[in-house]
């Protein structure tokens, strides 16, 4: 597993618009649909990441702990299916239904969505404001594989707590970290 950080996108870009598969209900879904007016979780996942099979159960308890309190999460996987078939829609509609995923989970097969995102590695995430202009941008928190730290969501916790209550998110932020995201050739 090659480990990749974060890019680090500049803080106040703005979502670019998709239009993606939702495996689990074979629909079309759109930023413009899913997003929130207070903020966004954009998370590119994958199913094979053993970084991302790490967090899988705090994604779980962080959008249900905060799609109550009006945050959107939305997930998103652009890895290349044909080399790494684990990664398939069939397979992403089999992991939604067995983690219960409280959020969409996305197929960009073009992986152009993961290029506008500048996304580098699963799992990375971004949150936007409503005005869906990006306020964080790096990881969970500080639990890797095999680091012995606890799974918490610490950092996307505070970010989004700082959201709710109306302060600007701190700018320090740490990259994700995680298996690159499959390029196709």
């Amino acid at each position: 597993m090659a480990k990749t950080p974060s890019n680090m996108i500049p803080l106040k870009s703005i979502a670019p618009a998709f239009s993606l598969l939702e495996p689990l209900t074979g629909e079309q879904r759109t930023l413009d649909e899913l997003k929130s007016h207070t903020a966004t979780v954009i998370m590119f996942i994958c199913n094979h990441c053993p970084f991302v099979i790490h967090v899988q159960e705090e994604l779980v308890k962080l959008a249900n702990d905060y799609i109550r309190k009006g945050i959107s999460f939305i997930a998103i996987s652009s890895n290349d299916v044909e080399n790494y078939p684990d990664d398939s829609p069939e397979k992403m509609k089999e992991d939604a239904e067995r983690l219960h995923y409280p959020f969409p989970y996305l197929y960009d097969e073009s992986q152009k969505v993961a290029k506008a995102y500048e996304a580098a590695c699963t799992p990375d995430f971004y949150i936007y404001d409503g005005n869906m202009t990006c306020v964080y941008r790096g990881q969970l928190d500080d639990s890797r594989p095999g680091n012995g730290k606890p799974v918490t969501g610490a950092d996307i916790r505070k970010a989004l707590d700082q959201i709710l209550i109306g302060e600007l998110v701190n700018d320090n932020q740490k990259p994700s970290l995680g298996c690159n995201i499959k390029w196709k050739e």
